[in-house]
């Protein structure tokens, strides 16, 4: 159903649905909230929270003053109230000074901050009694938006495509449902927009987190049944050109790579096919091992293939391979097949592919098209593993003909940054036996971090200026991509503009995120690579696809809204080179215990400790962020907070499939057609 047909979508406001990937009214329905506003009743000021959003009821006392400072009018006002006096601030707003009427009532509400001997509150909404009273005790939806389309817009679509859209089959089994007291799928899907109270907002997410996660792992289990003891196609020997290599390399494996790498090759020899997860932490040595493996894969006179997440990636996966292969003699043959190959060169490329002459091919989704077609493919290693869908990375594996030889399979290695701890990993990554690199080179300089708030904005600004002046470069990392309607987040577009204005003018600041078109993407990051730009400000999107030694600080923003395992992984595009690094996490919140679960990012560099407070820290009654997709980019699921939905819907999907292993019983018919109308990838993959 085209999102047009519902009433007030024309064409002008479905373009703007389509910046947000919801093209129907179906995907609309499945456009959860990214989190809820809770009108709470007005406090007096003097017992209201600091650093948190809250409500207080006062009049004007005196004048309402404008002034300009560089093209901004700043508006100012002090209001008097239960408890104490405020002293509030708006910044293009003003029109203030002729629509606040002394001797009137208002509520405000935003962020109340404690400001040495003065409360002050900035870009606060302002409400009239009667107005607030009627929002008081309810949770109002705010979702993710764009530029031109509100979040009562994008509300009102919301509730008619609810009353349109068909949802009364319900995909999960009755006695699953009764059994964990989930409500049918309809009501959670309501009450996750609209929730009438907190404890059924949260047993309405609990239910639609659980059907991710047991589709997940339906589909893993019954690709892990396909796959598990499958003989190899490709049988390999041990081979002298790989131990050379180890032993001319100007660094020595760490003795975690050493055992990690006797597996890899345990595997290769075995006479089945190797289906490895390489788990290690940014820095680990994962990519040495790849080619180790490519190498081996070649001197055996197969194809391998190796999947990047991005261009950018693939392209510094290539260099580093032909590096390789100059300076030790190794006589690869590699290609680099990616989106943005010329049509002639593709298929010269695919010609060398198809005729054996390629022997190693890196590249990005380009080398899972139709018309690659790999004449000894024996080796798949896909890189940043959470990147790819289950689908993804199976449709590469059959290049080698994985369904086509009966009983025979290619070899599968995965490989991921991400500090998933082991109970976790298991589960996720239920198809796939796991290595874990713990240990980092000796050589590595331990990032230094600082855990601070915005008070510390202008000294962040001077030390990057100085790191720019040595010839270094910065991220900067926002959580929104364009001013939204929370004014306490800070956006890409706008911080590019403030950095601009306060930094020299001499340093490069451009921006990056997930919704550019890939090819405006890379360039971007290109430009970074190749150091014209000084400064980057982006969101999450950098958190994979770019390698930059030269990049030495990392600054993030609203540090408060990331989980420690994201910010751990944002982190790990610092500290690349031979340089010091340096990342600062300013945080909105002066609340002790956030102060306290950011303060260990300064504990540790080591992202499976971190990961582990991660997964006790979060609890599952926590709204913070509630659209926050999380690691594994599941749209409502979180594996840190929702640990034990997961480990939850594990349990039914062995119970499941040890009664019904083809989901064939009637009682299933629901859950099967779900899974077919899926693609069984349930995965998002859209962009932050």
């Amino acid at each position: 159903m085209d999102i047009r047909t519902l009433k007030g979508v024309g064409e002008k406001t479905a373009a703007l649905f389509e910046k947000l990937h919801v093209y129907t009214a179906e995907e609309l329905v499945s456009y959860y909230p990214r989190d809820y506003e809770q009108f709470s009743l007005p406090v007096p000021l003097d017992r209201a929270p600091a650093e948190e959003i809250t409500a207080v009821e006062g009049y004007l006392a005196g004048n309402v003053a404008t002034r300009h400072v560089r093209g901004l009018s700043i508006t100012t006002f002090e209001v008097s109230c239960a408890g104490g006096s405020l002293h509030m601030t708006y910044f293009n707003m003003p029109y203030l000074k002729n629509s606040l009427k002394r001797g009137q009532p208002y509520i405000f509400r935003g962020c109340l901050h404690r400001r040495k001997d003065r409360y002050v509150m900035e870009q606060a909404r302002i409400y009239k009694p009667e107005e607030y009273g009627k929002l008081t005790d309810c949770m109002q939806p705010r979702y993710a938006t764009t530029k031109g389309l509100t979040n009562n817009a994008v509300t009102k679509a919301v509730r008619q495509a609810i009353g349109l859209v068909d949802l009364s089959e319900d995909p999960l089994p009755e006695k699953i449902r009764a059994a964990e007291g989930f409500p049918a799928f309809r009501e959670a899907v309501e009450q996750m927009h609209f929730p009438t109270g907190r404890d059924a907002l949260l047993t309405a997410r609990r239910r639609l987190v659980f059907d991710e996660f047991f589709r997940f792992i339906l589909v893993l289990r019954r690709m892990r049944e396909s796959n598990e003891r499958m003989k190899s196609g490709h049988p390999m020997i041990e081979v002298a050109q790989t131990e050379r290599l180890i032993e001319a390399l100007p660094y020595r494996l760490t003795k975690a790579q050493q055992k990690v790498w006797a597996e890899i090759r345990a595997d290769l020899t075995s006479e089945y096919a190797m289906n490895r997860l390489v788990q290690g932490d940014v820095g680990s040595g994962k990519t040495i091992l790849a080619f180790l493996a490519l190498i081996m894969c070649a001197a055996n006179g197969f194809q391998g293939a190796m999947m990047a997440p991005t261009e950018v990636l693939a392209r510094q996966h290539y260099e580093s391979l032909l590096k390789l292969n100059q300076e030790h003699g190794l006589r690869l043959r590699p290609v680099l097949l990616t989106g943005s190959v010329t049509a002639k060169d593709r298929r010269e490329i695919y010609a060398r592919i198809e005729s054996g002459e390629a022997d190693i091919v890196i590249g990005t989704h380009a080398l899972i098209q139709e018309k690659v077609a790999y004449k000894s493919l024996s080796l798949v290693i896909t890189d940043e593993q959470h990147r790819f869908g289950v689908r993804q990375r199976e449709s590469l594996a059959e290049k080698g003909g994985v369904f086509s030889e009966a009983g025979k399979a290619v070899h599968v290695l995965v490989m991921s940054a991400t500090p998933i701890p082991r109970t976790l990993a298991i589960i996720l990554y239920g198809d796939l036996h796991i290595s874990v690199l713990d240990e980092l080179p000796a050589d590595r300089l331990p990032i230094k971090n600082c855990v601070v708030n915005t008070s510390y904005r202008n000294t962040a600004y001077k030390f990057m200026e100085k790191e720019v002046a040595q010839g270094r470069q910065v991220y900067v990392i926002c959580p929104m991509v364009e001013e939204g309607e929370e004014q306490e987040l800070e956006d890409v577009g706008s911080y590019a503009k403030k950095l601009k204005g306060t930094l020299s003018p001499s340093i490069r600041v451009e921006t990056l995120h997930g919704r550019m078109r890939p090819v405006e993407k890379t360039r971007i990051m290109e430009a970074f690579e190749a150091h014209h730009i000084d400064v980057l400000v982006s969101t999450t999107v950098i958190e994979v696809g770019i390698n930059v030694p030269n990049a030495t600080v990392m600054l993030v923003e609203n540090a408060e809204r990331f989980g420690l395992a994201q910010l751990h992984q944002l982190r790990g595009r610092v500290g690349r080179g031979d340089r010091q690094s340096y990342c600062i996490f300013i945080s909105k919140s002066e609340r002790p215990e956030t102060m306290e679960r950011l303060k260990i990012l300064n504990e540790s560099n080591d992202g499976f400790y971190i990961a582990g407070k991660d997964l006790a820290l979060r609890g599952p009654g926590d709204l913070f962020g509630i659209r926050q997709s999380g690691d594994m980019h599941f749209v409502l699921g979180d594996i840190y907070r929702d640990a034990a939905v997961l480990q939850c819907a594990s349990e039914w999907a062995d119970r499941v499939l040890a009664e019904d292993a083809d989901l064939a019983g009637k009682e299933y018919e629901a859950l099967r057609k779900s899974l077919a109308l899926q693609g069984i990838n349930e995965v998002d993959f859209r962009s932050i």
